[in-house]
């Protein structure tokens, strides 16, 4: 199944979630999203077969009920959403989000000791 490259803040936000607590039922999200959104069971199931019939999250019934994990690893999903995101937003320029990191983004020193690890790496494939 083809992953689609459109998501909403909301489903980001359950993308997220199922990526980080794998798997999760339907009640596990909605529980979530009642505490911090204040949403109920049904937005939750909406939106998590929303983001299923996108490609992003794949489903198995054990003893009659669904749980839900992503079809790729957190790793793979997000660089695909970022990797869509300078496509479809940036033009394919990652100028642009280079800049927002230099000057504006807060980051760890670890966060900005991975990104010089990053550019290293880029280096030497060139």
């Amino acid at each position: 199944m083809k992953i689609s490259p459109n998501v909403g803040r909301a489903e980001m936000e359950i993308l997220r979630y199922v990526a980080d607590r794998h798997p999760v039922t339907v009640r596990d999200v909605a529980e979530h999203l009642a505490e911090t959104k204040g949403h109920v069971r049904t937005t939750a199931l909406n939106i998590m077969e929303r983001l299923r019939q996108k490609g992003y999250l794949k489903r198995k019934r054990i003893e009659g009920v669904f749980h839900y994990s992503p079809r790729e690893s957190k790793t793979k999903l997000l660089q695909g959403l970022v990797r869509d995101f300078v496509n479809r937003t940036l033009g394919g320029s990652v100028s642009p989000f280079v800049a927002y990191l230099a000057q504006e983004a807060r980051l760890t020193d670890a966060e900005l000791d991975e990104l010089k690890r990053l550019v290293n790496e880029l280096g030497r494939k060139e």
